[in-house]
C-alpha cells in the first residue's frame, strides 16, 4: 500500500484549510435560517455513516484498519456497504460539508474535492487494489453493483 495519511489526519488537514481559506481568503461570507440546524443534522449523518461502515465490519470480524487490508478476512457486502462501498469515507466528506456551513465561506469548499481526490487516488485505490487481489471476481462483481461514494 502507498498509503501516505491516515483519513483521520487527512480529514484533520483538510479542516485547517478551509478555516485559513475561510479566516485569510473568504471570498464570500453567507448564513441562512437553519444554518446550524443543518450543520448538526450533517454531522449525524457523517458520524451514523461511519459508526454503521464500523458496525458491519465487526459483525464480521475484519479489520477496519486502512494500513492493512491485507488483514482483511472477509468482504463485507452487507449492511451499510449494500449501498456503498465507502461509508465511512463518506462521512469524513459529508463533516466536511457541515465544516463548510460551519465556517460559511465560499473560498473553503475547494477543499472538499481535494480531500476527495485525495481519497480516491492515495487511500481508496490502494485499498481496492489488495481486496481485488485478495477477493478476485467476488470483488470485481461487488463493485459492479455497489458505487464507490453512493
Amino acid at each position: 500500500m502507498y498509503l501516505k495519511l491516515p483519513p483521520p489526519v487527512l480529514l484533520l488537514v483538510t479542516l485547517g484549510g478551509m478555516y485559513l481559506l475561510s479566516v485569510y481568503w473568504p471570498l464570500w461570507v453567507f448564513s441562512f435560517i437553519g444554518q446550524s440546524a443543518m450543520i448538526i443534522l450533517l454531522c449525524l449523518v457523517g458520524a451514523l455513516l461511519g459508526l454503521a461502515g464500523i458496525v458491519s465490519f465487526a459483525k464480521a470480524r475484519t479489520t477496519v484498519n486502512p494500513h492493512n487490508p491485507h488483514k482483511t478476512s472477509k468482504l463485507v457486502t452487507s449492511g451499510i456497504y449494500r449501498f456503498s462501498r465507502n461509508p465511512m469515507y463518506l462521512g469524513l466528506a459529508i463533516w466536511l460539508i457541515a465544516a463548510f456551513i460551519y465556517f460559511s465561506a465560499l473560498s473553503g469548499i475547494v477543499m472538499i474535492p481535494l480531500f476527495v481526490f485525495y481519497m480516491n487516488n492515495f487511500q481508496i485505490g490502494p485499498e481496492e487494489d489488495v481486496l481485488e487481489a485478495m477477493f478476485g471476481d467476488e470483488y470485481r462483481q461487488y463493485c459492479k453493483a455497489v458505487r464507490r461514494w453512493c
